[in-house]
C-alpha cells in the first residue's frame, strides 16, 4: 500500500461570515481504506464533506489529493482527477430510467460524445451502463423511471452514476439518510463491496451503523477533530463517550 495519503487535509478551517464551521482540522486518508466521518448534528460533517469534495474551499489550510494541492479546484475538476461523490439528498434525473441516468453520467465523462449520433452508436456506453446498474443491484429495475424507484434504490442509482467516472476515491454523504433498516443494510453491504475496489470515505451520524463496517473512524465535534482511530479506539475514548456515544 502506498505511503502517500490519497487525500490529506492540513490545518483546514472554514468560516461562513463570522461563524466558524471547521477549526484547524488535519487528517490523512490512506489508499484502500474505508473511513467514516461521524459526529452529532452540528459537528461540521456536512461542511467537511463539501470541503473535501470541492463544494466549498477552505478559508485556511490545504487539501491534497495523491500529494497534489487541489485547494480551491473547481468542483467539476474533481471527477477528472479521480474523486466522485454522492450526496445526502438524492441527485438523479427522475424522468429518465435507471439505465438512462447511468448512461448520461457515462456520456458526460466521454469527450467524444456527439449529441446527433444515434444511441446505437454508443453500444460501449450502453454495455458499461448495464454493468454499473447490475453492480449496484438495480438490473431488475433497469428500465424503470428513477422517480418511481424506492428511496434506497435511488441512492444506489446515484452510487452507480458516481462510479461512472471510475473514481479512485468515492465520497458519500450520509448514504443511508432516510432509509429503512432493510435499505440501510443493503447500502452498507454495497459500500463494503465497493471499498474492496477503491478508497471510500463516508460521512455518517449513525455511529452504530459504521462501527462494524469501517476500519477507521474520525469523530468531529463543534467543527473540530475530536478523535480518530479504530472502532475499538473510538468506543473506549472518554471524550467520544462524553459527547456522542449512545446518541445514534
Amino acid at each position: 500500500m502506498s505511503a502517500v495519503p490519497i487525500l490529506e487535509v492540513k490545518g483546514v478551517s472554514r468560516y461562513f461570515g463570522k461563524f466558524q464551521a471547521l477549526n484547524d482540522i488535519s487528517v490523512a486518508f490512506m489508499p484502500g481504506e474505508l473511513t467514516a466521518i461521524i459526529g452529532p448534528n452540528g459537528a461540521g460533517k456536512s461542511t467537511f464533506f463539501n470541503l473535501i469534495s470541492g463544494g466549498v474551499p477552505p478559508s485556511q489550510g490545504q487539501v491534497l489529493f495523491e500529494g497534489r494541492d487541489i485547494t480551491g479546484l473547481a468542483p467539476h475538476a474533481f471527477a477528472r482527477i479521480g474523486i466522485a461523490k454522492s450526496f445526502q439528498i438524492t441527485n438523479v434525473f427522475k424522468q429518465l430510467s435507471a439505465h438512462e441516468n447511468v448512461r448520461v453520467a457515462l456520456q458526460m465523462r466521454s469527450s467524444r460524445f456527439q449529441i446527433l449520433r444515434p444511441r446505437s452508436a454508443y453500444r460501449d456506453l450502453i454495455d458499461k451502463a448495464d454493468a454499473l446498474v447490475e453492480r449496484v443491484g438495480l438490473a431488475p429495475s433497469r428500465n424503470k423511471l428513477a422517480g418511481d424507484l424506492a428511496h434506497g434504490q435511488q441512492r444506489s442509482l446515484e452510487v452507480a452514476m458516481a462510479l461512472a467516472c471510475e473514481p479512485k476515491l468515492l465520497l458519500m454523504d450520509e448514504p443511508t439518510a432516510g432509509m429503512s433498516p432493510q435499505e440501510s443494510a443493503v447500502m452498507m453491504e454495497l459500500i463494503a463491496q465497493l471499498s474492496a475496489e477503491r478508497t471510500v470515505i463516508l460521512v455518517e451520524h449513525k455511529m452504530k451503523l459504521v462501527m462494524g463496517l469501517c476500519r477507521r473512524l474520525i469523530v468531529l465535534h463543534h467543527g473540530e477533530l475530536l478523535a480518530e482511530g479504530t472502532p475499538d479506539d473510538i468506543r473506549s475514548n472518554a471524550d467520544v463517550k462524553r459527547v456522542y456515544l449512545g446518541q445514534s
